[in-house]
């Protein structure tokens, strides 16, 4: 059963990474939509069939094995139906209101194709509403992901903190851990000279980077100095900063790519060996024979692959991990201690925040497909401003701006200060309070 489980869930994850980009890819604008879309609904039914599954209801379970059996089928299917129907952009940048309640849909012939039909009411409501539900969600993720941070960094200060002062090895602990902040901020230290060398930094661009930075650094040593703070802290929260501004200016790739070198002159003897050579050639040879529709499906993989976008992958991936962790830290820090953090988040858990963080886990997978379309989005909002982004204001996008992750930064510095302010130097926190030590 838990083999079961892995499979499904490493299958689910590789189709939402490969999957949406390539419809978004392909098929545009409104196809990616469509795609995610469709994609989030099945798994909000599919969440909700297993919340209302009963143990003892030997058919419910027979019925959710069966949905998550068939997934396999469901989501290649999903991708297929939404590059045939959506496929092809609409020419009109207009809202879906005026769309579907202009005057032109005159033309339509009947009231199903008025409905049902390209452009119809319940095309352009469900894409319509899913694009603007996504748009103004991108603030609360990013927030989110602010605010998930800083439960980390913090529970990982309290962590550190019992480790020095009350496990056996206290002088080793503080050796290592101070070596390991070290190497966090001179890591930091070298990607943010990098940021400095991008020739996009405005003047603007670089007195915010220069605040961002004098206030991190300002807040950090006065956690360390008040005593109510711990360079562990300090070092992941200016790594965060950091990790921020990085993804403000850059796209995971080469400000300057390089060109490639000139192709040299045959030499007069093989690279290699002539046995291995041979092996090559026949090796060659045997691939060629493969039929087309292998060759056609790695092509296909390749295509799919190459969609992938390294900033986005990057940010979904410490995304997810905050806001995982942060569902583990948030009933430690209430009630649980570090008991809870070996705990999955339960509806039947007396405390209401608790429960509701059980519910998130439940719809997890839509939460994921809403995170990882709105990073994509915001991607490709943020790259029309350049050469190969007009494609995506040509269909009804947004031009990108960092607001709010400018806002994110602000805040997570604010809330941590305000958290410096408040607190007093202790010992055990709300991580550690509950553990033994002999």
């Amino acid at each position: 059963m838990w083999l079961t489980r892995i499979l499904s869930s490493l299958f689910f994850l590789a189709c939402t990474v490969v999957s949406i980009p390539l419809a978004f890819d392909v098929g545009g604008r409104a196809c990616g939509l469509a795609f995610s879309l469709s994609l989030a609904s099945f798994y909000f039914f599919y969440s909700i069939l297993r919340l209302a599954t009963p143990s003892r209801s030997w058919f419910r379970r027979l019925l959710v094995n069966l949905v998550a059996t068939t997934q396999w089928i469901i989501l290649p299917s999903l991708l297929i139906w939404s590059l045939n129907r959506f496929s092809v952009e609409p020419t009109d940048t207009r809202g879906w209101v005026e769309r579907t309640f202009s005057g032109k849909r005159a033309t339509d012939t009947s009231l199903s194709q008025w409905i049902l039909g390209p452009d119809g009411l319940a095309e352009t409501a469900t894409v319509g509403v899913w694009d603007k539900f996504l748009t103004w969600s991108t603030p609360v993720f990013q927030l989110s992901e602010g605010f998930c941070s800083l439960l980390v960094i913090q529970a990982a200060g309290q962590v550190t903190r019992w480790l020095v002062n009350r496990s056996g090895k206290s002088d080793s602990w503080m050796i290592g851990l101070l070596v390991m902040s070290a190497s966090i901020i001179s890591s930091s230290v070298y990607f943010l000279w990098r940021v400095t060398q991008f020739p996009e930094i405005s003047n603007v661009d670089a007195t915010l980077i220069g605040m961002a930075i004098t206030c991190v650094v300002f807040v950090c040593a006065w956690g360390i100095g008040s005593g109510k703070g711990n360079p562990v802290e300090s070092s992941l929260l200016f790594a965060y900063i950091v990790l921020c501004i990085y993804q403000i200016f850059t796209d995971y790739q080469p400000s300057n790519p390089i060109d490639p070198p000139p192709p040299s002159e045959a030499a007069d003897f093989p690279p290699f060996p002539p046995i291995v050579m041979a092996s090559y050639t026949t090796l060659i040879q045997a691939l060629s024979t493969l039929p087309s529709a292998i060759h056609a499906i790695f092509s296909f993989i390749v295509a799919a692959l190459s969609t992938i976008t390294p900033s986005v992958i990057i940010s979904l991936a410490y995304r997810l991990f905050v806001l995982y962790a942060s569902t583990r830290i948030i009933p430690a820090v209430r009630e649980s201690g570090a008991r809870a953090l070996s705990q999955e988040p339960s509806l039947e858990d007396s405390d209401g925040a608790n429960r509701i963080l059980g519910i998130l886990s439940w719809f997890s997978p839509s939460i994921l497909i809403a995170v990882y379309t709105s990073l994509l989005m915001q991607h490709f909002a943020t790259t029309s401003n350049g050469e190969n982004g007009d494609w995506w204001v040509s269909q009804g996008g947004d031009v990108g701006n960092n607001l709010w992750r400018w806002i994110n930064v602000a805040g997570t510095m604010a809330l941590y200060a305000l958290e410096l302010h408040l607190s007093k130097e202790d010992l055990d926190g709300g991580v550690t309070g509950h553990w033994k030590s002999d």
